[in-house]
């Protein structure tokens, strides 16, 4: 990986913040992603070989592997090399980190001179096949695939590039491309378009932006086929003769396609090198998919775009909608998805609802999540000071959640709502991490999940009554499909007693937690906790809170704080004359 000389040293940058290749335990083989738009040995991500022969587990089954890449990758990125990773070989990783050149801002080096080209088509292929010989219909769809796939490369195809970026106060004018165009002359009419870069559509009021996937400059792709014009070749008569009787089959696709490109890549080159290319591999990629199952159950294929945590560049995932998500056989695929990603097997991070659209990402959208209307404050307990505990360990919520608390979308829900917005908060923990694609639920829809469960008379829809941890559990299980364990305690003094217990829930589980004692209801975020001294803290978000979403006047005002049982003033935050019911819920094992 270096050369012994110090005058001719070759260096490996190394941009993914997770190398596989070095942090694995296990033997196997590493496939080193990067892009031929940046410099050599510039690793930008690492994929798990996953495919291998039976005779031979480090022999990677290559027709397999080159079909899983070509559907994962965007075009701009590609395969650049490969690494066994043995774990006989103590000194690999020392020998390793000394050839890498590790940089500080991974995002910024592939962004700041990268765009995203994006590129929409539905597409409807008729099969025609013979009753008595339906494996035709195979044949059918091979040559109604192919002939799309000549379409894009038609002379007659027209491309259009346009900014999708609607805060331009100058809109640009679109840019049109045709096929044939590479074939004439360079001429005074089309210089112009020929020299054209993807510069043309990126701006540099995205300087002050933090660079990332979600805030490049994109560049949206519209395809145009042309079905009229004289014809290239002599037209002639011909029919094709089906004998006995036949059917029409529609195949019905939505090709999706991403590509990464340079600012400095012309707009020509960039429809012939990487859009014209990713829509073939996607049309070969889902004609593949369909095949085995053409007539007996017709796949309902629709790609979607993920940015997994920890990965520069987004990624393509194929799934048939025709299965529910929970199906064992789309599960299975995701966990394969997992398993070459080195992504964790026991959290949905590519669900559809994990879906990202390139075009309407906005900055700081937490969990890929657009939310219509205004967005409420995420992770506001983010940057408080310390809690005060000498020595303590901190043990948080893991991941983002929303800040519900009362008065909230114009409804009057204070003193007696506390509960309520404690589960929202909750809800929206679920639906942040993609455990779930449901709303937050409003307070007459909790109610109407607890009539339905048998739990409260129909009365109880559109009352004030106050619910707590139980009725909490009894939601989250009917909507979520979500389980709960539940901590009783007698009275507010035996909750730091609590505290070994709650630190364990946020180390495994990282789920917020509801704290119902009394009339009062709040949400725990976290604790800070010795082992040593037992001395404690909590830290509380406060439902009770009445005010605008401000995070200033929320924090200053102590509405979201470290809270001790007992303050220096002597002063119970938890009531010693009350039972407390703790609502710990538990993070689905899954994919």
């Amino acid at each position: 990986m270096a050369d012994d000389s110090n005058e001719n040293k070759t260096t490996i940058r190394i941009l993914c913040r997770k190398l596989l290749l070095i942090t694995k335990s296990e033997s196997g083989i590493q496939w080193l992603i990067g892009s031929p738009f940046l410099p050599t040995f510039t690793i930008v991500s690492t994929f798990r070989c996953i495919n291998t022969l039976t005779s031979d587990p480090l022999s990677p089954d290559f027709s397999k592997e080159s079909d899983d890449m070509r559907a994962l990758l965007p075009r701009g990125f590609e395969v650049i090399g490969s690494l066994i990773v043995s774990t006989s070989n103590p000194n690999v990783e020392g020998s390793a980190r000394d050839a890498i050149d590790a940089s500080d801002h991974p995002e910024k080096y592939v962004w700041e001179r990268g765009c995203i080209l994006h590129c929409e088509l539905p597409i409807k292929l008729p099969v025609y096949y013979s009753v008595k010989d339906p494996k035709d219909a195979e044949n059918m769809l091979k040559r109604a695939t192919e002939a799309v796939a000549a379409k894009f490369r038609d002379p007659k195809t027209t491309y259009v590039l346009e900014t999708v970026d609607e805060s331009m106060t100058e809109a640009l004018q679109p840019i049109i491309i045709q096929n044939r165009d590479y074939d004439l002359e360079d001429t005074s009419q089309k210089s112009n378009t020929k020299s054209l870069l993807c510069s043309h559509f990126c701006f540099e009021d995205r300087k002050h932006k933090s660079p990332s996937v979600e805030n490049a400059d994109k560049i949206q792709v519209s395809l145009f086929l042309a079905t009229s014009g004289p014809s290239v070749k002599p037209p002639a008569p011909c029919a094709e003769y089906i004998p006995g009787e036949a059917k029409l089959l529609v195949v019905e696709y939505k090709v999706k396609v991403i590509c990464y490109a340079t600012k400095d890549l012309l707009l020509m080159d960039a429809i012939s090198k990487l859009i014209i290319p990713g829509l073939v591999d996607q049309l070969h990629t889902m004609k593949n998919m369909t095949l085995p199952n053409l007539l007996s159950q017709h796949p309902k294929l629709h790609p979607h775009h993920f940015i997994p945590p920890g990965f520069l560049h987004p990624i393509t995932a194929i799934y048939d909608s025709l299965y529910g998500e929970t199906e064992m056989k789309q599960v299975e695929i995701r966990k394969c998805l997992h398993m070459r990603l080195g992504l964790p097997l026991d959290r949905p991070l590519l669900r559809i609802a994990s879906a990202i659209d390139l075009l309407t990402a906005k900055e700081g959208a937490s969990g890929n999540i657009l939310r219509k209307g205004t967005p409420l404050l995420k992770d506001v307990h983010i940057g408080i000071p310390s809690s005060g505990v000498h020595g303590g360990v901190v043990s948080l919520v893991q991941g983002s959640y929303e800040y519900y608390h009362y008065l909230q979308d114009g409804f009057d829900d204070s003193g007696w709502g506390c509960a309520y917005r404690s589960l929202q908060t909750i809800v929206s923990w679920f639906k942040i991490q993609q455990y779930t694609a449901i709303h937050v639920p409003s307070h007459r829809e909790i109610q109407e999940s607890l009539v339905e469960i048998g739990d409260k008379d129909a009365s109880f829809i559109g009352s004030r009554d106050w619910i707590g941890a139980i009725e909490l559990s009894f939601v989250l299980d009917k909507l979520l499909g979500v389980s709960c364990k539940v901590i009783n305690v007698r009275s507010g003094d035996e909750l730091p007693e609590k505290c070994r217990e709650l630190a364990m829930h946020f180390e495994t589980q990282g789920t917020p937690i509801m704290i119902g004692g009394g009339v009062l209801a709040y949400t725990l975020l976290g604790v800070d906790y010795n082992e040593a001294s037992g001395d404690c803290a909590f830290l509380i978000l406060d439902p009770h809170y009445t005010g605008s979403d401000d995070i200033k006047k929320i924090v200053n005002g102590g509405w979201c704080g470290w809270k001790k049982a007992v303050d220096s003033k002597g002063k119970h935050f938890f009531l010693h004359n009350k039972f407390y019911n703790l609502l710990l819920p538990q993070r689905p094992n899954m994919v």
